[in-house]
């Protein structure tokens, strides 16, 4: 049980952190953000999802501050699903650069972490489970 926990845990802050820092990224450095991935005709575009990733990053770490909730596993999971889509598909089709399949890959490891932290979640007893703060 506890090995779970640290699991999510761990989950979290890896993935709360590299959300931070790749949402702030653009926004306080432009210049070397486009140097990595690409140029960007519309840097307004780039910098507004920068700011619209920093509530997902936030609104992760602050559940290491809770209760063991749902919110993680879904906030976690669908951004990840989101970024696997749009990273492989645009990437793969010469849209974007294909330094984004280096993102692709790492939201596939946070995908696929959530899926565990879901798997071993769903094994555990109902009333266990609603115990532990998972309704």
């Amino acid at each position: 049980m506890k090995e779970k926990m640290r699991f999510e845990r761990i989950l979290i802050t890896l993935q709360s952190i590299y959300i931070l820092l790749t949402a702030l990224w653009p926004i306080l450095h432009i210049e070397s953000f486009m140097d990595v991935t690409g140029p960007k005709t519309d840097v307004w575009l780039v910098k507004t999802v920068g700011a619209l990733l920093l509530p997902i990053a936030v609104a992760l770490l602050y559940q290491l501050t809770q209760p063991r909730s749902l919110t993680a596993i879904l906030l976690g999971g669908l951004s990840a699903i989101a970024f696997v889509v749009i990273d492989f598909y645009y990437a793969l089709s010469g849209t974007i650069s294909d330094v984004y399949l280096t993102d692709g890959i790492v939201q596939l490891v946070f995908l696929l972490g959530w899926m565990v932290v879901a798997m071993l979640n769903s094994r555990a007893p109902k009333g266990k489970s609603q115990r532990n703060g998972y309704v």
